[in-house]
């Protein structure tokens, strides 16, 4: 029987951060068992990882869609291989995936990911953009490969959006990213990722949005390290490097559940 393990990932205290279901295989799985399992467990991603040439070949599902790049479903997988011993602790996991390959490093309780970075460009914010997030006029408006991003002048309205999750389905790209300085000296900045189009109203912590989310506020701020809060109801804590046309993504994760298929 497969076993399937639930990860919290970007948290280390239990049932906060982003959970993931991450599925470790011998071989590949059939596509469409693997869609009917990520519909199956309605969590923003699944992983499914089995070892190729070279390390291991990664794959993340929403609900509704294959994801090119997840970070917290990634974060989530290596946690899950280094806790059950099928890579060694000092090492680095690498993951092939439909974005390239990926690395993921741990040292003591974090790990990091090394993701491309994906340089926000400005635009005129799409029709509906602004009224769909309940605001009427943003910071900034610009978007990375597959997401709106949208700075506005306070992190507590970033925390207080209530946003038309329809509204927010129907526009040309299926994510929308928020974000602000953080004025409570914890962090550098907040940021809240919306992705109904793919079957995820909100997305508790998300790493892929910190890849364009650290060369925009590294240029902003000029700091190469940033630390950085995900202003879910779940929240999460990242840790954050420029690495030049990538980007190291820290976190923590702890597994709070195991299963068995039958």
């Amino acid at each position: 029987m497969q076993e399937i393990v639930i990860v919290d990932a970007f948290s280390a205290v239990p049932f906060s951060g982003n959970p993931a279901a991450v599925c470790v295989m011998t071989t590949p799985a059939d596509e469409t068992w693997m869609r009917r399992l990520a519909r199956e467990m309605n969590l923003s991603e699944t992983a499914f990882v089995y070892p190729t040439e070279g390390g291991w070949h990664l794959r993340w599902f929403t609900p509704k869609v294959e994801a090119d790049l997840c970070g917290h479903a990634t974060l989530a997988t290596a946690h899950l291989l280094f806790e059950d011993s099928h890579v060694p602790p000092d090492r680095p996991i690498r993951f092939f995936t439909r974005s390239g390959w990926v690395s993921v490093s741990r040292e003591g309780s974090w790990l990091e990911l090394d993701f491309p970075t994906h340089q926000p460009e400005p635009v005129n914010p799409p029709p509906g953009l602004l009224a769909a997030l309940g605001i009427d006029c943003a910071s900034y408006v610009g978007q990375y490969p597959s997401a709106y991003f949208v700075e506005i002048d306070s992190d507590q309205a970033v925390r207080d959006l209530r946003p038309d999750f329809t509204a927010l389905a129907n526009l040309p790209r299926p994510k929308v990213c928020v974000t602000a300085v953080d004025s409570t000296g914890r962090g550098d900045f907040v940021s809240r990722l919306f992705a109904p189009a793919v079957g995820v109203n909100e997305d508790p912590v998300n790493g892929n949005s910190h890849t364009a989310l650290t060369p925009y506020w590294a240029g902003k701020l000029g700091k190469g390290r940033l630390l950085a809060h995900q202003a879910s109801e779940r929240g999460g804590e990242l840790r954050l490097r420029l690495l030049g046309e990538r980007v190291g993504i820290a976190g923590q994760a702890v597994i709070v559940m195991r299963g068995r298929l039958v």
